[in-house]
């Protein structure tokens, strides 16, 4: 029914089709059509609804193709081996699959829709069809295992400093790898590893950007803490061109990590973190509680914090609430 539904839609060349006449067409109660066309919606179809006209095809949800793909990457190792499918429960659980099965670094895995995206702490992410990134990637690093959070922070400048050129808004990081703008998230940053034997076998890299997503794709909780690029900017961005933008970028400052260290990229890191100087609370996973203020990030990786009297103390894994936002869900560093 729902290809039959689509197909008198794709005909009525941008006019109206009424409910009764699509229930007769298709031999079915028109709350069941009314069903099929929320479906569609969540499909990325835009349709709109009158109640005395009908339903008319307002836009087609934004494809993803390997061809299309291809022609923007400017890659030399990251997305030369994609995996693009249409809906999965996450991108994670598939790029881990292939790793263990021996992809090489930079096998790509990207979904149109993730059914059970996830984000730090366990959380759900928020996937749907056609509106967004939802990409995992594979890394295999000569690093020491301690150094994996590193990679994370990496992740998340080579993610601020490709939107920021794509879109023109002012993007900061909140510690660890949060992006926001105008104090709300718009992605995600997912890196879980595997090691033998105090071995670091291959990293994860998962990444999520609410890239086209509408207003009416988020509860109005989550909105007030949420934005996608295209709410923030007024206009929608091409797909591809984020993920080509950003892998780019990305591979970039992988290889100045391989030859300089961690050095260049906590300089980069604390030129665009929103969380320096700003005060805020920490809650260690001991359950101690740490209330001052970030001064930059030691060569660990640790969030260097000042408390009061003065004393810079590291911090290495914690959730993280700005004093003004301590209704919010905090971050996490593993």
């Amino acid at each position: 029914m729902r290809e039959r539904l689509l197909g008198l839609l794709e005909d009525s060349d941008d006019r109206f089709v009424s409910g009764e006449l699509l229930s007769r067409q298709l031999g079915v109660s028109r709350t069941a059509v009314w069903k099929q066309i929320r479906k569609l919606e969540d499909e990325g179809y835009t349709i709109e609804a009158s109640r005395k006209l009908g339903y008319r095809l307002r836009g087609r949800p934004d494809q993803l193709t390997l061809p299309g793909l291809l022609t923007k990457l400017r890659t030399e190792t990251f997305g030369k081996r994609i995996k693009l499918l249409d809906a999965v429960d996450s991108t994670q659980n598939v790029a881990q699959q292939l790793a263990e099965e021996g992809a090489p670094e930079g096998t790509l895995v990207i979904a149109e829709q993730q059914l059970h995206g996830r984000g730090r702490m366990g959380r759900s992410w928020i996937s749907p069809k056609g509106k967004g990134v939802w990409m995992s990637f594979i890394l295999r690093p000569s690093i020491p295992l301690p150094f994996t959070p590193q990679l994370t922070l990496l992740a998340a400048v080579a993610l601020c400093r490709s939107l920021r050129r794509l879109t023109g808004l002012d993007i900061g990081i909140k510690w660890p790898n949060d992006l926001l703008v105008g104090g709300k998230k718009i992605s995600g940053i997912l890196l879980e590893s595997s090691a033998e034997e105090e071995r670091l076998k291959y990293v994860i890299a998962g990444v999520g950007i609410s890239l086209n997503l509408d207003a009416s794709d988020y509860s109005p909780d989550m909105l007030a803490k949420a934005v996608s690029l295209k709410l923030a900017a007024g206009r929608p961005f091409d797909r591809s061109e984020t993920i080509a933008e950003f892998l780019h970028e990305f591979e970039e400052l992988y290889r100045l990590y391989g030859q300089e260290g961690f050095d260049p990229i906590r300089t980069l890191w604390e030129a665009l973190s929103v969380s320096i100087g700003k005060p805020c609370v920490l809650t260690t996973p001991q359950g101690l509680v740490i209330e001052g203020s970030p001064v930059g990030l030691a060569e660990t990786g640790a969030l260097l914090v000042k408390r009061e009297g003065g004393k810079v103390v590291p911090v290495f894994s914690a959730d993280m609430g700005m004093t003004q936002e301590r209704d919010q869900p905090a971050d996490r560093v593993q």
